[in-house]
């Protein structure tokens, strides 16, 4: 069995998620589902998501409507209260330096562009999404692996311009310094948040009862680390969005 919260799990929230995590796990348990004893942060998250025995998971919905829809079951999409955007939504922003010339995010248009993972809606598929209602494509970016490394990657003067997913943000600005070396130029239109999934075939009723317990009975210390407001459930249509263009398209 495996469960894992990778969407936002960071050295500085380690226990706050193990706290999240083992209240889940003890409702599941009472409600009669096997659920492991804590986290599995070895495994790769894409790797997580195709495992037969998934508990629970957290998915990006670029990856989830890329290489994932039909093949996990969606519980609901959870709730960080972010501003602008409707609850069980999330947006992303856009950061260059802070002396960098420049406006908008139409701006960079053909400046060097960052991003986590060209499976991330948050980094690559809002930012496309936001070019394209503008009447441009960014440039095919370098790849980074963690939001965190495409912030330093615009401080450091390797690239020009990121899109970090929100709520990322929101715990940047607790621990990492280097927020205050950038600004902030735009923002992206909300759309489905980190969704929680368990493997197909499961009654998510169950899984959503509780989580949404777990979340309600978080300590307040908890609560206010991760942020975590509570669970939504969407209705599927909201995730079917464009898939963003591929660099090599972007590059022909």
């Amino acid at each position: 069995m495996i469960a894992s919260l990778p969407m936002y799990d960071r050295p500085a929230n380690v226990a706050a998620h193990d706290t999240l995590w083992a209240h889940i796990r003890d409702n599941l348990r009472d409600a009669g589902v096997a659920a492991p004893a804590s986290l599995d942060r070895v495994t790769h998250y894409e790797a997580g998501w195709a495992r037969p025995d998934l508990v629970l998971g957290q998915i990006c919905n670029l990856p989830l409507r890329a290489m994932f829809s039909g093949k996990v079951a969606l519980i609901g999409a959870a709730d960080y209260g972010l501003d602008g955007c409707p609850a069980g939504h999330y947006n992303s922003l856009f950061v260059v330096r802070k002396d960098a010339v420049g406006k908008t995010p139409k701006d960079f248009a053909n400046a060097r562009f960052v991003v986590n993972s060209l499976m991330s809606h948050s980094g690559y598929g809002a930012a496309q999404a936001w070019a394209r209602l503008h009447g441009f494509t960014f440039v095919p970016p370098m790849i980074t692996d963690a939001h965190d490394n495409s912030l330093l990657a615009v401080v450091n003067g390797a690239a020009d311009i990121a899109c970090i997913d929100a709520q990322t943000w929101w715990m940047q600005k607790q621990d990492m310094v280097e927020t205050t070396q950038v600004r902030v130029i735009g923002w992206t239109d909300p759309s489905p948040g980190q969704t929680f999934i368990a493997r197909l075939g499961e009654d998510t009723a169950i899984y959503f009862a509780a989580i949404e317990a777990a979340i309600a009975d978080l300590p307040t210390n908890v609560t206010a680390t991760l942020g975590l407001r509570g669970i939504m459930k969407l209705p599927e249509v909201d995730y079917d969005l464009p898939l963003p263009p591929l660099p090599a398209a972007i590059g022909a």
